[in-house]
């Protein structure tokens, strides 16, 4: 009993207490004040404080005076919110009597009042937490709130002057726009008065040049003239001292002609006297010794012995001579099928002058890059066809460095354009020894083509340096095997030059020419690794020609003399004299030598040297040369005509 009695006088302190806390707090609110009066175990929170409303986008931002200096918002006094339903107008709430009351409620109910006064005193203290959480969270957000405004504030403010300063650029612009039209009216006013100032002095110089040339062409009539007069008395006066040295001559000959026909008679005669007496002597020793021999029987013996001996012995050695060169030069000599090659015909022979050849031609390519200027001697070609053959000897010639195997090539084209050059250029270029041979040496050789052509093959193996071997007119002997026409030795001679070109050889380069490439056998085209057509030349490459053989058959005619001791014995050929022979006259003739080849066009400048020669003053003129130049370009005409004619009478 005791115990209730002290719960229930517990229950009218909080009661009491619970009154007085909610006038105070009436009290409070009404006055405006902005903390509550708590009261440990009964208080309650008053409500948080409405959010400051959120800040305007900026797009919807006032913006600041023209000025740059924008006034701050005036911020209002937070008021007592009485949006709360249980809120009254002064700001009054009345859950805490209510928790209070309920709170009695339950004391009065408990078994133990004090535990449950306790448990409810610590609910309230963590309400209270709670509340100073959150109030603390709502301070924070409200200082986010202020330093977003800031930086849109500054964000604004760097806006305008990034305006500002676009607006400053952009007149920038326009005033230096304006500045650069006005110096280009300027400059083209200027540009205008120097065209007219130098128009006018180029006429003012035509004329002066006018007047200069009728001025020099008087004189050089003048000079003409005199220089006309002059020649006249020169010759008057060389026949007349002509003729007087004639008739001394003919005087001083018949006088001294007795004299020397005394004195030549004299000497035929001591002459003959003398060898009389030499053929006298030694016919008399002769017979003294054929006397003493056939009357001597052993001395007659021994000297017929002797003499039959000494013939035997001569054509012994001659004969075995013979065999032992024979073999020697059918395992060390150059091959019978073999025309032409830069190697020697023994391994031993012109090893010096081929050395000498080489460091030669290597210090002239050093200084000069041929007589063309093109670095591929006299070869003149298309220039995409010459790049093409540059380009293989360089990679024949990387390939021979690198030991790695050789490509096969076919030249075909018209006769005359060039591939036979191209192949002793590109076998140069490339530092490989190179050997021609034509196909229609194979057919005459009959049964012994088959090793003629394995004993070329072997020898070009020998070459050290590799070799390029060159068949001219490959289709006479390679062509299709199902011809009717081809004899049993053509083709066995075919497959022994098929056997020997099987596999890639790091030793021969096999460059074929011919002028029908249908006509070759289908193995030997597979064999072919580079394929390359010699056109007829082009106007610029019939004007080079003309040059080349116009400076080899005309202008350096008389300029190589022959070596061997035959000179002093022969007379000096006579200089060419050329006159008027233009750039423009040959590339004329180059015009009108179109569907020459290589081959034509040096033929044309021989017959060129040929009319020279037969002239009287041994001089080329533009007359002389147009008319060779005409006379070989109807004969070529005429030449292609009776060619297309001789099908139809075959036909």
């Amino acid at each position: 009993m005791a115990a209730a009695a002290a719960a229930a006088k517990a229950a009218a302190a909080a009661i009491s207490a619970g009154a007085a806390v909610a006038l105070c707090s009436e009290r409070a609110h009404a006055e405006g004040g902005g903390t509550t009066f708590r009261f440990p175990g009964f208080s309650h929170p008053a409500p948080a404080p409405a959010p400051a409303p959120a800040a305007p986008p900026p797009h919807q931002q006032h913006p600041a005076p023209a000025g740059g200096r924008g006034e701050e918002a005036v911020e209002e006094a937070p008021r007592v919110s009485t949006q709360h339903p249980r809120t009254s107008a002064a700001g009054f709430d009345p859950a805490p009597l209510e928790r209070g009351v309920e709170a009695l409620n339950k004391l009065k109910q408990a078994s133990d009042p004090k535990k449950l006064f306790e448990l409810l005193k610590k609910q309230e203290e963590t309400r209270q937490q709670e509340f100073i959480a959150k109030k603390a969270e709502e301070q924070r957000a409200l200082a986010q709130l202020e330093i977003e405004k800031k930086r849109i504030d500054y964000e604004e403010t760097k806006k305008l002057d990034q305006q500002r300063a676009k607006i400053k650029s952009q007149m920038a612009q326009y005033e230096d726009e304006l500045k650069r039209k006005r110096l280009q009216a300027e400059h083209e006013a200027q540009r205008v008065r120097n065209q007219e100032l130098v128009k006018m002095q180029e006429e003012s110089a035509i004329r002066l040049e006018q007047i200069r040339r009728a001025t020099e062409e008087q004189i050089q009539e003048q000079r003409r003239q005199t220089e006309k007069e002059k020649a006249e008395i020169m010759r008057t006066t060389i026949k007349l001292k002509s003729m007087a040295d004639a008739e001394a001559r003919v005087i001083e000959t018949k006088q001294t002609e007795d004299v020397k026909r005394r004195l030549l008679l004299e000497q035929i005669k001591a002459d003959r006297e003398k060898w009389i007496e030499v053929i006298n002597t030694t016919f008399e020793h002769i017979g003294g010794g054929l006397r003493t021999i056939l009357t001597d029987q052993n001395k007659l013996a021994v000297a017929v012995g002797g003499l039959t001996a000494l013939a035997a012995g001569v054509y012994t050695t001659r004969e075995g001579a013979r065999v032992i060169w024979g073999y020697v030069d059918r395992i060390l000599g150059q091959p019978s099928l073999v025309r032409e090659s830069s190697r020697g015909r023994y391994p031993w022979s012109g090893s010096f002058a081929r050395a000498t050849s080489t460091l030669t031609s290597k210090l002239k390519n050093g200084s000069n890059l041929g007589k063309n200027g093109n670095g591929f001697g006299d070869v003149i070609l298309n220039p995409s066809l010459q790049k093409r053959v540059k380009q293989l000897a360089n990679a024949t010639a990387n390939t021979k460095l690198h030991q790695a195997p050789f490509r096969n090539m076919l030249f075909y084209g018209p006769p005359g354009t060039g591939k036979t050059m191209a192949a002793r250029e590109l076998a140069r270029k490339s530092g490989l020894d190179y050997a021609l041979m034509t196909g229609g040496d194979v057919a005459p050789l009959g049964s012994q083509a088959v090793t003629k052509i394995h004993q070329l093959f072997d020898w070009a193996k020998k070459s050290n340096r590799g070799l390029l071997l060159f068949i001219d007119e490959a289709d006479a002997f390679l062509c299709e095997r199902n011809k009717t026409y081809m004899s049993e030795a053509q083709r066995s001679a075919l497959n022994a030059l098929l056997f020997r070109t099987g596999d890639q050889s790091k030793d021969v380069v096999l460059a074929l020419a011919t002028n029908r490439p249908g006509d070759l056998d289908s193995a030997v085209a597979d064999r072919i690794d580079e394929v390359l057509e010699f056109p007829l030349p082009g106007e610029d490459e019939r004007f080079k020609i003309l040059k080349l053989y116009l400076d080899k058959y005309i202008v350096k005619a008389g300029d190589k003399h022959e070596k061997s001791w035959l000179r002093f014995f022969r007379g000096q050929p006579q200089k060419i004299e050329v006159k008027g022979i233009t750039d423009d006259l040959i590339r004329e003739a180059a015009a009108k030598t179109e569907g020459f080849s290589g081959r034509e066009i040096a033929k044309m400048m021989a017959s060129v040297q040929a009319a020279v020669y037969g002239s009287k003053d041994c001089e080329l003129t533009p007359g002389l040369f147009r008319e060779v130049v005409d006379y070989k370009v109807a004969e070529h005409q005429q030449r292609k005509r009776l060619a297309g004619e001789e099908p139809k009478q075959n036909a």
